[in-house]
């Protein structure tokens, strides 16, 4: 499902991240050949089948008057998987435009993981960095705890995003101090740092470290403009870029500094995949032009393989 300029500002118009997110799932599921959900209902997603022989007094007598079924009243720590989406609101995930860009697709994306998750009986948190770790909740399966996740990711659709730095191994260490029970901790972010230098990146992977050594499974989700900060299809022309971190400009001839740029980026992705892959953390291309089922597809995935 390839997505336009046109689509996001159509799930604009939704006006509400709890709708536009059941509207994606619910899409999602339909096109599945095997439901994840299946083998429970989530119709009720407060609650589990009671079993025979366990206390009664945890039945809730209320919904058995309308179903005619026996459900428990199900507690925090009956909940199937544990997960943190934490989202990069620095500058550079406002590129390429207002209206289409990273953090707009990441605010998505995480509202739909969000809304799967609840369907599923999982913990959810959601964390929020750019040079520091902005704020961190605890994971829980509320609907009310939802609600507040939905309400914080519409905050962040009017955020100004101009002069805000990155500072992604800072707040990876934040996280991992502040999250004490294991945990599947979802990142979305560009991945781009202090000029994707060789030392820049240790550091970032010194604080994905830090989340495995404390038992935590990652993925990242590495938000990109595939068409303009991959392949650099720009035209033959003069062009005043502007770094939206540092306020830093540079005028130039595109096919001046395409090669140049290319091999950069191609350099620095390449090592991301190695290690990567090394400290067994799962690497998820996400091209904002490419939609949102191939985010929820790879999270079903990983928890198939953590249940």
């Amino acid at each position: 499902m390839q997505i336009k300029l046109s689509d996001y500002k159509e799930l604009q118009d939704f006006g509400n991240l709890e709708l536009l997110a059941k509207q994606v799932v619910e899409g999602f599921i339909t096109g599945l050949h095997k439901s994840p959900f299946h083998g429970f209902s989530v119709e009720f997603a407060e609650h589990r089948l009671y079993n025979s022989g366990e206390s009664v007094k945890n039945i809730d007598w209320k919904l058995y008057g309308r179903t005619d079924k026996l459900f428990a009243k199900r507690f925090e720590e009956e909940t199937n998987l544990r997960c943190h989406v934490i989202l990069d609101v620095s500058s550079s995930m406002y590129y390429p435009e207002k209206d289409f860009n990273k953090l707009l697709f990441s605010i998505y994306s995480a509202a739909s993981l969000i809304y799967l998750f609840k369907k599923q009986r999982d913990a959810f948190g959601l964390g929020v960095f750019s040079d520091k770790l902005e704020f961190l909740t605890p994971a829980k399966s509320t609907s009310v705890h939802q609600k507040y996740l939905f309400a914080e990711l519409e905050s962040l659709l009017t955020r100004e995003g101009r002069g805000q730095k990155t500072s992604v191994a800072s707040a990876l260490h934040s996280i991992a101090e502040q999250i004490h029970k294991r945990s599947l901790v979802i990142i979305f972010s560009d991945m781009l740092e202090g000029g994707n230098s060789p030392e820049k990146l240790t550091e970032i992977f010194s604080g994905l470290q830090h989340l495995k050594h404390n038992k935590h499974e990652v993925v990242i989700f590495n938000v990109m403009d595939h068409k303009r900060e991959m392949d650099f299809e720009f035209e033959n022309r003069p062009y005043h870029f502007i770094d939206l971190e540092t306020g830093e400009e540079l005028k130039v001839q595109a096919n001046e500094v395409k090669e140049t740029y290319l091999k950069a980026i191609q350099t620095y992705h390449q090592e991301l995949k190695l290690k990567c892959a090394q400290f067994k953390i799962d690497l998820v291309d996400a091209n904002i032009h490419e939609g949102f089922y191939h985010v929820l597809n790879s999270y079903i995935i990983k928890r198939e393989k953590m249940i």
